[in-house]
């Protein structure tokens, strides 16, 4: 059996962006709906950092969306386990 393809953590950070911009959010806003600081927000958008599950969890919260449809752009380059490929 293979190894699992790598994830694309660069699809992830934006579409992050990307949600923030659609809800005409700053990062203190954001910040202020997830309950996570401006500084986290601004270091995973810049590629700095990945965040924890725990942040993914918040966000997720945050845009009223399942954890799962968040984390989908890590599967960007490839198919995800379980689809039709």
């Amino acid at each position: 059996m293979s190894p699992p393809p790598d994830p694309d953590p660069t699809a992830l950070r934006q579409s992050l962006a990307r949600r923030r911009a659609e809800q005409g959010w700053s990062y203190d806003q954001l910040a202020a709906h997830s309950g996570l600081s401006r500084r986290t927000l601004i270091e995973i958008e810049q590629g700095r950092t990945v965040g924890s599950l725990a942040t993914w969890h918040a966000l997720a919260h945050a845009f009223s969306v399942p954890l799962g449809e968040l984390l989908d752009p890590l599967c960007a380059p490839h198919d995800p386990p379980g689809s039709a490929g």
